[in-house]
């Protein structure tokens, strides 16, 4: 008979409050690799578990810059260099003209960078199906619990001690292994 394997342990809580002060203890206890569940967003809850800011604007803001000069570039090789047309004496490149195509260009690949940036690169999403939707507590994530869920990659990670620990937290109701 195969043993199943263990993704993690998972504790649940009744409030915003509870899993605020829940995070805060289990990342000054040294686990790394946790996340919180909620029914709707908690303001701080980033701060508590730790999480570092998001390298997405920067990526975003690269992808902005990249279709300003495409656009630019586009425009100046069309007019200036490829296909040279002088009507009533005007110059082959003017940025004046340039501009329409240099705000589509760029809004255009801030929009392509924004979603696949955030999908593919620095979400790892999609993910259609995570171990936590193995435990019985996690029908309730969209109801009226809160969960924080800590894997067994952790390097802290032990089955009992991490399942001591969670039921040590202050306004925890149900704790879980959770079978990946």
């Amino acid at each position: 008979m195969a043993e199943n394997k263990i993704y993690g342990a998972i504790a649940a809580f009744k409030s915003d409050t509870e899993i605020l002060e829940a995070a805060r203890k289990v990342r000054l206890a040294g686990y790394s690799k946790f996340d919180c569940h909620t029914p709707f967003p908690v303001h701080h809850l980033d701060q508590a578990m730790g999480m570092k800011r998001s390298k997405l604007p920067y990526f975003i803001i690269c992808c902005t810059i990249a279709g300003f000069t495409l656009g630019l570039l586009l425009q100046w090789w069309t007019g200036a260099v490829d296909y040279k047309l002088v009507i009533g004496g005007k110059p082959l490149f003017a940025l004046e003209f340039a501009t329409p195509i240099l705000f589509e260009a760029s809004v255009l690949l801030t929009a392509f960078g924004a979603v696949f940036g955030m999908l593919g690169l620095f979400n790892g999403l999609p993910m259609f199906y995570h171990p936590i939707f193995n435990a019985e507590i996690s029908k309730r994530i969209t109801d009226d619990r809160f969960l924080v869920s800590i894997e067994a990659k952790d390097p802290q990670f032990d089955a009992t001690k991490t399942t001591e620990f969670l039921q040590s937290l202050p306004g925890a109701e149900e704790v879980q292994l959770i079978e990946a």
